[in-house]
């Protein structure tokens, strides 16, 4: 019961927090263009956000492992509602970069700890149970996006980012009377972070290639939250309603294919879920930029599909390549990688598209994906788990 009454909670949880996110994703690249003007400022909208992830998904991670999960998700909930707060009062575009910053860092143990948590809960099942939690959280980004399309028509100001402060709140009252750590087995010792054990993770062959895919994930995830809707408003005139719709769509997107494929992945192994995932991501963002609407809103769809496919098999991958003292730590590692392309891709496609080469920075993220799916074709070999729902 206790198990049940956890994972509800998770659930729920960040289904809440991820309606607050969606309600104010929309709105942080609309109030930077309108303070700025400036695309390339959009784009650091994620590289800020991304800061974080980079500097504290290990250490957190590990420390989860010592420590137990529950009080670091309980903290990253309170954490977002003070980012709301800073959010409301900002009036500049350095006072929203900085409540990016702080959002990162909030977000870190969300969405790195509770699918660690998971797959000690469900070891057999973990690709199931870690695509329900990321179908949860985008269903709840979904669901935001389309409540802001209503939202932005009644509150023309900062609003929505206090309704977000009050959903994190919230979650975080849920997480802290819910959720329970797992239990310990005897004799489980969790590995000190260092040098060493990093280096232990990266070493193999086969880990660091998918690392390198998640990676592009990272930096595909981001390039969609900020360059595209900037690429959407300045190239293909497109009203904030439609802004909305398509973060709804990328949600929806990217939640359905995590739920659907963290099961199949548990049948017929990781690496058919991850080659097809990186297939169908590389021919959405090569080719939609040439379309005009709605036929780009598909081809956009098709590559968030891929995304989704590509994070949880590639999450579920690592977790079962590593001893259970370790789960938070491949975690933190699996966010680590994430939020480096995360901090990259948006830089380096913003800048692009200051200077017009849009082509060439989605082109070439598609064939940076191409060249993942024929690596991992060649050099991972494919785990397969039978599903067995605990």
């Amino acid at each position: 019961m206790i198990k049940n009454k956890s994972v509800i909670a998770l659930n729920i949880s960040v289904f809440l927090l991820m309606i607050g996110v969606g309600l104010i994703v929309a709105l942080l690249p609309q109030r930077i263009m309108k303070l700025s003007a400036s695309i390339t400022e959009v784009g650091l909208l994620a590289s800020i956000y991304a800061i974080p992830n980079v500097l504290l998904q290990i250490p957190i991670g590990n420390l989860s492992d010592r420590w137990g999960y529950k009080s670091f998700l309980v903290g990253g909930y309170l954490l977002c509602g003070l980012t709301g707060c800073l959010y409301f009062f900002a009036d500049t575009p350095t006072v929203f970069l900085g409540g990016r910053f702080l959002q990162g860092m909030a977000e870190v143990p969300i969405w790195a700890l509770a699918p660690a948590l998971l797959s000690r809960q469900y070891t057999s099942a973990k690709g199931k149970f870690m695509g329900i939690y990321n179908a949860s959280l985008h269903c709840g980004l979904a669901v935001g996006s389309l409540i802001s399309v209503i939202i932005y028509r009644i509150w023309q100001g900062n609003e929505p980012f206090m309704l977000f402060a009050v959903v994190s709140v919230l979650s975080g009252l849920l997480t802290a009377l819910f959720v329970e750590n797992p239990d310990q087995k005897p004799g489980y010792r969790a590995a000190t972070v260092d040098a060493g054990n990093i280096w232990s993770l990266l070493a193999n062959g086969a880990n660091l290639l998918v690392f390198f895919g998640i990676t592009l994930y990272g930096a595909g995830y981001g390039v969609f939250i900020t360059v595209v809707p900037a690429f959407l408003i300045s190239n293909k005139d497109v009203a904030q309603t439609t802004i909305s719709v398509f973060f709804a769509i990328f949600y929806t997107a990217v939640g359905l294919a995590q739920l659907l494929s963290g099961t199949w992945s548990d049948r017929r192994g990781r690496k058919p879920a991850m080659l097809f995932g990186l297939l169908i991501a590389a021919l959405g963002l090569a080719t939609f930029h040439n379309c005009k609407y709605p036929f780009f809103m598909g081809l956009l769809a098709l590559a968030s599909l891929g995304l989704g496919i590509f994070c949880v098999s590639s999450m579920a991958y690592l977790n079962e390549r590593v001893s259970e003292a370790v789960k938070g730590t491949i975690s933190g590692a699996f966010y680590f990688f994430w939020g480096t392309g995360y901090f990259i891709g948006p830089l380096l496609l913003g800048k692009l598209g200051h200077s017009e080469n849009w082509a060439v920075g989605f082109s070439g993220l598609a064939g940076l994906f191409m060249i993942e799916l024929m690596a991992c074709l060649v050099s991972i070999k494919n785990t397969t788990k039978a599903l067995d729902v605990d």
